[in-house]
């Protein structure tokens, strides 16, 4: 299901989240679909508890899982969900590597967005 590059600058918690929500944004993982325990697959992959309870952090904060008592399962109607936070995440970084504040970060995205609007279908 999921492997690590340990050669990869790609920290281990972060190849984890991307596979994980590639896999819920293809269907491989669909709605219900009940992942492996933070200890089993920090197991299955050889890493620490640390790595994969955070990467499934990510993915609840982004709202593509959720956990409870009976374990981890992938949400409802995630696939568009997943695109636009993964979209998100990649603008989050983009703009901190540019020393961007979060009001200015949200103040380009807003001055983009009238622009950005798909065209109308025309009548």
């Amino acid at each position: 299901m999921i492997s690590i590059d340990h050669l990869s600058a790609v920290p281990p918690f972060e190849q984890i989240r991307q596979q994980l929500a590639g896999l819920v944004r293809i269907g491989s993982l669909p709605p219900g679909h009940r992942l492996p325990s933070v200890r089993q697959l920090a197991g299955d992959l050889s890493l620490g508890t640390g790595a994969v309870a955070r990467a499934y952090l990510e993915l609840e904060k982004a709202g593509i899982i959720s956990t409870s008592r009976r374990g981890t399962v992938v949400r409802d109607g995630q696939a568009t969900s997943v695109e636009v936070a993964e979209a998100a995440g990649d603008y989050v970084r983009a703009s901190q590597n540019a020393g961007l504040s979060a009001d200015e970060a949200v103040s380009a995205l807003r001055a983009l967005w009238p622009a950005m609007r798909p065209s109308s279908p025309a009548s």
